[in-house]
């Protein structure tokens, strides 16, 4: 049995749709995988349309603060999911990086963020099925 793989998130603000990812990632996967978000340039609250859309599905993100993005978070991590940070993510050998196209939810109602969730629940679906199958039964 190996060690659970860890993934980090990473936007620029942390406060969207890197804690959304995070968000489904554990609501999803469990304790299976060690789950990781932060931005380059954090902001000072989680985006509340953010939080609504997530509360829609059953999932509370309003204890979540924005983190700033470290290299010891990037080098604790398997998988890195970029969300718009560009060029401030630091890279590392030996890691696997995406790099997930998203409409930015910043300065948008919980109306333009619902489908932002929901294109994050399917990626973070097809993830966990690389990454942290569910164990046969």
């Amino acid at each position: 049995m190996t060690e659970k793989p860890s993934v980090l998130f990473v936007c620029v603000h942390n406060a969207g749709r890197s804690q959304m990812a995070a968000a489904w990632l554990t609501h999803l996967a469990g304790d299976r995988v060690e789950v990781r978000s932060a931005g380059s340039q954090p902001a000072a609250q989680v985006n509340p349309a953010a939080v609504e859309a997530m509360r829609e599905v059953g999932i509370d993100m309003s204890a979540e603060v924005p983190k700033v993005l470290t290299v010891d978070a990037v080098q604790a991590s398997d998988v890195v999911i970029t969300m718009g940070c560009g060029d401030t993510c630091p890279v590392f050998p030996g890691k696997r990086y995406l790099d997930w196209k998203l409409d930015d939810p910043a300065g948008q109602g919980v109306d333009a963020v619902r489908p932002i969730r929901d294109e994050i629940r399917s990626r973070i679906e097809g993830l966990i099925s690389e990454i942290a199958p569910e164990p046969a039964g």
